[in-house]
């Protein structure tokens, strides 16, 4: 038994028996179905050190929802689907989404099914009560060739065909590129949004990536009015790093995203989950931000 393991089993009972305690108040956000969540990127190097613990001290900060970044041989954070399932109960955590990467290996073209290992990736997903199974990467090889990339799209539909069986939804999470590559002379997010099913297939706006590849969130949401049903929520300063000239993650209504005016056209929009993520942290601790920025989540009514 790792250490890991026996840290959980050693404090589940005692922290079951207290978050039974534990108040969740509905909030305006919760009424309306909305949710504020963390990406677990976000504390990424304390996810790896000290997962349960990690975990038990979001939940203390106010956290009821977070959304994974880690799923390696159907394990979450080293623990098995119905293993984490318990530890997030045990937490008082849910977890709607999360984010594993698929890839065009995941499809059997002889059997023209998706291969076993993407079928667990769904399996899993709903045995620790996802909602969304979201894809936050695009091979570039198959990005390059219009014909490449359509096929690839075509496998966005159908991993929504499949998800929908287990009661999820499929999704896809947007970085920098998909604004600054073309295909055959439209732009690569224009593709994507046209060629998958909304009905199959949801898009989770980052609204602080799309900054390095010359895109603005207000003005892709108002090129795609109600597409957006998650969001990944984080403010960009530039990085002041020499002969970098990129923008950088900072805590929220710290930089020069419009991170208000954006969540609430996506509140006005149907965008339902509102999750923070923080990348970089300014010397700061990555606990110590991920709590302020759920504070600023807050006093914004979220």
């Amino acid at each position: 038994m790792n250490p890991t393991r026996r840290t959980f089993l050693r404090n589940a009972a005692l922290t079951i028996a207290g978050t039974a305690l534990l108040k969740n108040p509905l909030t305006a956000a919760t009424r309306k179905g909305e949710l504020t969540g963390l990406q677990l990127y976000s504390v990424r190097d304390d996810m790896h050190k000290q997962p349960f613990e990690t975990l038990q001290q979001l939940s203390k900060m106010g956290y009821r929802y977070v959304e994974h970044a880690n799923y390696v041989d159907r394990k979450f954070y080293g623990w098995k689907a119905s293993e984490f399932r318990k530890v997030l109960d045990s937490l008082g955590l849910q977890m709607p989404s999360g984010h594993t990467v698929m890839k065009f290996e995941h499809w059997d073209t002889a059997k023209k099914d998706f291969t076993d290992e993407w079928k667990y990736t769904v399996e899993d997903a709903a045995v620790c009560g996802q909602k969304y199974v979201i894809s936050p990467w695009m091979e570039e090889e198959k990005r390059k060739n219009y014909d490449d990339l359509k096929k690839f799209l075509e496998l966005f539909n159908k991993s929504g065909e499949l998800c929908k069986q287990s009661g999820l939804r499929f999704g896809y999470h947007n970085h920098h590129f998909e604004f600054m590559e073309s295909v055959n002379g439209r732009n690569l997010y224009d593709i994507i949004l046209t060629e998958t099913d909304p009905h199959l297939v949801i898009q989770q706006l980052d609204i602080g990536n799309m900054l390095n590849g010359g895109a603005k969130a207000l003005t892709i949401m108002k090129k795609y009015p109600g597409r957006f049903l998650s969001m990944h929520v984080k403010d960009e300063i530039l990085s002041n790093q020499p002969g970098e000239e990129e923008y950088i993650s900072t805590v929220l209504g710290v930089g020069i995203v419009p991170v208000k005016e954006i969540i609430d056209l996506g509140r006005k929009w149907g965008t339902k989950d509102f999750i923070i993520e923080q990348e970089s942290y300014q010397g700061k601790q990555p606990l110590d931000t991920v709590r302020e920025d759920l504070a600023v989540m807050k006093g914004w009514g979220y």
